[in-house]
């Protein structure tokens, strides 16, 4: 073992198992004994052994204790919990994809693409010229370096890839986007997580959590998934002094983006050198499109690049030329206007209808809504019941579960909204009416 540390002794596991020193259900002996044999503390080998079962690594099998996982078997991860369905809906509102009448029309990008095109070379600039000068327009600081990947869980995946390693600590927000926590736990990092209010995460639960060092610090900037939230600008500034006192990275996954009727702020502005901002234009323009635009210094830009040079290369040109054109086009940038305005009513009136019942949010922008419920799988078992799909709120929680939530997509609320909140409110709230508040 490298280091008698909770990390030295979880890449030690790996590396044995990598090394077929353990084999997939063997029996590992109890904590107390490992710590023995490695004169090491218990609450070290328990916070390896947590590490291990977040990756997949280890598994809890009752009596016999805790064995070595099956790597290659299947994993059910956050995400699938959360989004995976028997049966159709007649109002599915789990998913947090947008409402398709409400992209822009491809209609006029698609005519003026007359062939695929091909790359002078393999090693060409990833991002299209004319893209990167649209994004340049809108971008919210000076990018370092910028690139176009395969949507925004690929640029965050690419990054945990190119500068995070086995046991790293990383903070997120809690509650936050399950495939980033599937992402996390899959790389064997160890995911602590901060709280968050009104107006974004939480300064002084962010300087508490950073008396421990941390590598990375994961935060969604605008229409926070699931609370609808966003940072203020007072907030932002409240946070500087709290992040200067850090050289952990600081990941911005800015997933709405141009559906978003927030101020578009970066902590970029403030420490570019160490700020990676992800743009995805899934929400705004079409998740089939499968872009987003990365920045951040330029030696970690670059860094992903080379990464990608050994994989898919580069984010299809073609699809660039389309989302150019789509950035760059007054009628399209009319009709994500309206999709913005349309989102923001339908969860204005479900949120309103939520608070006349008794029943707080926060939150008031983008897609989603997070809703306090009284016990949270009857809450989804009665609205499956008259044909509405939530997802359950313990995927987006880290660690051990707070007051019950569902969250909701009211950005898919397309008829009869006053009616599905009323439905959204019977759920939530106790036979007398009231819902329990954290």
């Amino acid at each position: 073992m490298d280091e008698p540390t909770a990390k030295g002794l979880t890449q030690a596991v790996t590396r044995a198992i990598r090394d077929g020193l353990l084999e997939p259900g063997e029996r590992l002996p109890p904590i107390r004994e490992v710590a023995r044999e490695l004169m090491m503390s218990p609450t070290t080998v328990s916070a390896a052994w947590g590490t291990l079962a977040r990756a997949g690594t280890l598994v809890t099998a009752g009596r016999r204790g805790t064995v070595v996982a099956d790597v290659s078997a299947p994993r059910e991860g956050r995400y699938r919990r959360a989004l995976d369905r028997d049966a159709a809906f007649e109002t599915d509102l789990s998913t947090g994809v947008p409402d398709a009448a409400l992209l822009p029309s491809l209609q006029q990008a698609l005519r003026q693409l007359t062939s695929a095109g091909t790359p002078a070379s393999y090693l060409d600039d990833p991002v299209l010229p004319e893209l990167g000068e649209r994004l340049a327009e809108t971008w919210p600081h000076p990018a370092p370096a910028l690139t176009i990947v395969d949507g925004a869980m690929d640029a965050l995946e690419l990054f945990i890839r190119s500068q995070l390693s086995f046991g790293d600590r990383v903070l997120v927000e809690n509650p936050t986007f399950p495939p980033l926590l599937d992402l996390l736990e899959a790389a064997g990092l160890e995911v602590d997580g901060v709280e968050v209010d009104t107006a974004g995460i939480v300064p002084a639960e962010l300087e508490t959590a950073l008396r421990t060092p941390a590598q990375a610090i994961f935060v969604q900037p605008r229409a926070h998934n699931p609370t609808g939230v966003s940072l203020t600008t007072e907030r932002m500034q409240q946070l500087e002094p709290v992040l200067a006192a850090s050289d952990a990275w600081i990941v911005e996954d800015d997933s709405a983006a141009s559906i978003s009727g927030s101020p578009d702020l970066s902590l970029g502005q403030r420490f570019p050198e160490r700020t990676v901002h992800v743009r995805s234009y899934s929400k705004s323009h079409g998740p089939d499109l499968r872009l987003a635009a990365l920045s951040g210094p330029v030696d970690l830009v670059a860094g992903i690049e080379h990464v990608r040079q050994l994989g898919q290369g580069w984010s299809s040109r073609l699809l660039q030329r389309v989302l150019a054109y789509l950035l760059g086009d007054p009628g399209a940038a009319e009709e994500v206007a309206i999709a913005r305005e349309e989102y923001a009513r339908r969860r204005h009136v479900v949120a309103s209808v939520l608070a006349e019942a008794g029943i707080p949010t926060i939150g008031s922008d983008g897609l989603n809504l997070w809703m306090p419920v009284r016990d949270e799988m009857a809450a989804v078992m009665r609205l499956a019941a008259r044909g509405i799909a939530v997802a359950p709120g313990r995927p987006f929680v880290v660690g051990e579960p707070g007051a019950p939530h569902v969250r909701v997509t009211t950005g898919l609320v397309t008829s009869r909204l006053d009616e599905v909140a009323a439905l959204l409110a019977e759920a939530a709230t106790t036979p007398d009416g009231t819902v329990p508040i954290r």
